[in-house]
Parts: structure tokens; sequence; C-alpha cells
């Protein structure tokens, strides 16, 4: 695999992966019976994706650095053109009918739609900054672009303008359709949600949570999963779209990125951008973690799977709740460790997948156990047991975005609260929920007044700092010298003057859980001298 790899795309027949590789300007080509890369094309500066034809013959790459489209053949593995676009193109998708190419350009404002009989750009949409992610629907009639400016357009493929926009979460990135164009997943990176997208109406339905950086998302041939990876803690979200909830978090590679099933929705491939890999996910049994009480929705997928008999878990008998030749729905019966999920048909038993039965979590500690209503960017660490695969970190009602996991430990960032306060603080796990900890959202700080706020270089002047919200008060300083002090109420701060080298007026800061809030001014006078 080459350097920095980003988006993988899978051939109509499913035999093949490309993955465009931006640090190394190459396209590797994945054997998808092998899982080995069997070649290796060099592209221009910066290859961000391929979208392929319907009939698979031309791959159209954006290569971003140089401000091109290359045409792929992928018969013989060579770039047979170079087509000029806006500046930094990032995504590409093409038609249904293989006659044109949108592409959006991440560094401009425009999406440039080029003729694939010419492979010349026929037209340039204005669509506002930051275009990334593109999809058209199953029909050709509309392509849908995330702008991370101004939201989702959606662009009117016959008239090639934009008709409408979609608002959604803070800085859409990427999307992904279900098989047959009802709905659209779209990936916040800001606000580290998928929003749902009614198609029918362009209305956001949802929004579901995942966890933080979220990228790619892909949906399940079956329509019934959405995968999404998250670049900062490693993990894949699975979504379930009947309840539109995660229901499971899977570890994988450093920086996952791309994300694709293969055709039969057995397998999924992801790209661990910072690993420098192509990792490969077993999707027959979703999700494959679950309480030791079970009770979980499982969805089995395979081949010839229709009037099975029965499904166990181990030697559990589940229960059967829907069925076709290639998927079934089952619910999970109670048990522990590591057990295989095998069918029974009239043709016999065999195996799809493992699952594995997660303990409930437990909770120990939180540090820092208190920060700003508003909600802060400051690293929050929940300790505690069996949190690897952390779906869901709640403070009150506000869901906490999860940054990192592991089986001890879950570094999260807080969101705003509705008020100042004390609220429980919930983990979910496929395992199950814990609770016992609390986080107190604080209101922000305001001092009106400093008193005294002269005093002699040699220190020691108690100085009253008055104001609001200043309870949870961790430091003040003066003129950057940390203070004694002492915290009275809510409203009321004791400092006592550090000594200071040199008369003047310095800065008196008082930090909290808000961050660094200045109080005013001291002037440290002169010793009288004999």
């Amino acid at each position: 695999m080459g350097t920095l790899p980003q988006g993988i795309t899978l051939s109509p027949d499913g035999t093949r992966a490309y993955v465009a590789n931006r640090g190394s300007d190459t396209i590797s080509v994945i054997d998808t019976a092998t899982d080995t890369v069997t070649a290796t094309i060099p592209t221009g500066a910066g290859p961000e994706f391929v979208a392929l034809s319907p009939d698979g013959t031309r791959g159209y790459v954006t290569v971003a650095d140089a401000g091109l489209v290359s045409v792929l053949d992928t018969a013989t593995n060579t770039l047979i053109a170079d087509i000029p676009v806006g500046a930094g193109p990032a995504m590409a998708a093409v038609t249904p009918d293989g006659t044109r190419v949108y592409v959006t350009q991440q560094a401009d404002t425009t999406v440039s739609v080029i003729d694939t009989a010419t492979n010349t750009v026929t037209t340039t949409i204005p669509v506002g900054a930051g275009g990334t992610g593109v999809v058209i629907t199953p029909d050709g009639t509309r392509a849908y672009v995330a702008c991370y400016s101004v939201g989702v357009r959606v662009i009117d493929t016959a008239t090639n303008t934009v008709t409408t926009t979609i608002t959604t979460g803070d800085v859409p990135i990427l999307l992904a359709l279900s098989p047959d164009g009802t709905r659209l997943y779209v990936t916040n990176v800001g606000s580290a949600t998928v929003s749902v997208v009614d198609t029918a109406t362009n209305t956001v339905i949802d929004d579901v949570g995942v966890s933080a950086q979220a990228r790619f998302p892909a949906v399940s041939p079956d329509g019934a999963h959405v995968l999404v990876g998250n670049s900062l803690p490693d993990t894949v979200s699975v979504i379930d779209t009947a309840t539109l909830t995660v229901v499971e978090n899977i570890g994988v590679g450093a920086g996952p990125t791309g994300l694709v099933f293969s055709s039969d929705g057995t397998r999924a491939y992801v790209v661990n951008s910072e690993a420098n890999t192509v990792g490969v996910l077993a999707t027959t049994v979703l999700p494959d973690q679950g309480s030791t009480a079970g009770g979980a929705t499982v969805t089995v997928t395979g081949h010839h799977l229709a009037n099975a008999t029965a499904v166990r878990f181990g030697t559990a008998q589940a229960g059967i709740t829907a069925n076709t030749d290639t998927s079934l729905t089952v619910t999970e019966p109670a048990g522990s460790g590591a057990v295989p999920v095998t069918v029974t048909t009239a043709g016999g038993t065999g195996s799809l997948g493992t699952f594995y039965y997660v303990p409930p979590p437990a909770l120990t500690g939180i540090s820092p156990a208190s920060g700003p209503v508003g909600g802060s960017d400051q690293e929050i660490v929940i300790t505690g047991r069996n949190l690897a695969g952390a779906i869901d970190v709640h403070f009150g009602t506000s869901r906490a975005v999860i940054q990192s996991a592991s089986d001890t430990q879950l570094t999260v960032r807080a969101s705003g609260a509705p008020a100042p306060g004390g609220v429980a603080v919930t983990v979910t796990t496929a395992g199950g929920s814990a609770g016992g900890l609390t986080y107190t959202y604080v209101s922000s700080t305001t001092v009106t007044n400093v008193s005294p706020n002269t005093g002699p270089t040699s220190g020691g002047t108690v100085v009253t700092i008055t104001g609001t919200g200043l309870t949870y008060t961790e430091q003040v300083t003066f003129n950057g010298t940390p203070a004694p002090f002492g915290v009275v109420s809510d409203t009321t701060v004791t400092a006592t003057s550090p000594p200071s080298g040199a008369a003047g007026t310095v800065g008196v800061v008082l930090t909290g859980p808000a961050g660094d809030t200045p109080t005013g001014s001291f002037t440290y006078v002169a010793d009288p001298e004999i």
C-alpha cells in the first residue's frame, strides 16, 4: 500500500478495489479474491479518490494538488488522459448512464461537470466553499454535494443548477446513499454526527451521534447498516438503519477514512490512513458484540439462507425474526465469551462468523469533573473497566464526543448543557450501561471587582475578588505568577499577592473550567526605604 491512503472504491463486479494514496501519489489496485495489491499506478500530486464508470472500464481519479481529474483505463491500469478542473478536486461521482462525472473542488466554490465522451469540462456549478463529498441518485436526476461552509447542495442534473440546500450538522464533508436512493447519510466532522436525509423531501429526519472526526460512510448492500470511520479514536461505528442508533464501535487501524462494502455485504474494506493499510472487516454478523444478557438485534449475512430452521450462538438458539436468501435478522440469546454463529438450512449447517459477549462496563473516576455550561474542547478522562468499544457517553442529556477509548479509559469532549449544575455520567457499550459519576456544568465566570488593587512589591496583600461563577476557581495569577487563594463562595475569592521584582501595574487572571478570565489589574508599589 502507498502512503496516506484516502478513499477506496470497489469495481462494479466486486473483483477489485482502488485506493488513492495521497502521500505517495499512486493508486493501489487490490484483488478482492486474495486481498493483495496487484498493481500500483503512478498519478499526479495528491490523489484523493477514484470514481468508476458503471461498466468498470474507466476510473476518474481526483488529483488534488495538480488540479486534475485523470482518466484510468482499468484494463491496462494506465492513465490515458488528464482533465484540468478547479482547485483542489476532492471527490467524483459518475452518472448511472456513464456520460458525465461530477467533481467537487474543496479549494474552490464550484462543481465541475465532465463529458466522458470528450473528457472535457462542459460546465461548472456554483455551490459554495468547501465542496467535498458528492453522490448521484440511482435514477441520475440529482447530485448531492457536501459543502462544509453551507450544508448539502442538491443539484438538478438536467439543468445543472442548485435547487435546494439541506442544513445538516456542523461541517458536513462526506456522503452515502442507500441502495434504493431513499436516504442520504452525511458525516458531520464538526459535530461528530451522521445526518439522515429523506431524499423525497430533502429534509433531515435524524442526527446519529458517532465519535470524533467522522469520515467516509458506507451503506451495506441490503441497506440495513451504515459504517462510519472515526479517524480520531480509530473506530468504525455501526449504525442500524432501522433504529438509527449506533449498535457497535469496532476498533480498527490508525486513522480510518475510506470505507466500502463488498458486493455481497460479507466484508468491508477500511482505509487506515495513518497506518498506511487497508483492513478487512468480516460483516457477516452485525453487530458482532452484545450483552451477556442477550436481546440485541443481529443481522447475519451470507448465501443460501432461505428457510433457515435454526441460528445458534454457540449452543444457544437465536430467535429468527426475518429471513431472505442472503440475510437473517435474529435476536441474540444470552451467553458469554466468543462463540461461533451457525445457520442450519435444509442443505446443512454452516458457520458464518463469531459473536463476542461483552461484560457490562463499570466507572471509577472522571477528571476534570466540571466544565463550562457552554461545552468545551478540553479533554475529559473517564476511567473504569470494560470501556473498549464504547458506543455513547452522556453527561445528563448532553452527548459527549468520544475522542479515544481503551478497556480502562475513555477520553471525551463535553458538549453544552441546558443549564448549570451536576448531571449523571452514563457510558454505554455493547455490554450495557454504567453510571455512578457526576459531572458539573458551571456558569461562565465574571469578575466585577478586585479590592484592594494596590500593595507593596514584597507581596502579602490579601485581595478580595468578587463576581459570579467563582466556585470552581483553579488558579489566580498576578502577572503570570500563581498566588495563594481560597474560594469563599460562588461570588467571592480571596488571593494573596506574590512578591514582585519591580513596581508597576500587572494583570490579575483567574483560571477556572472555562479557561482564563482577566479580573483586572493590581499595582505594585515600592517598599519604603530608610
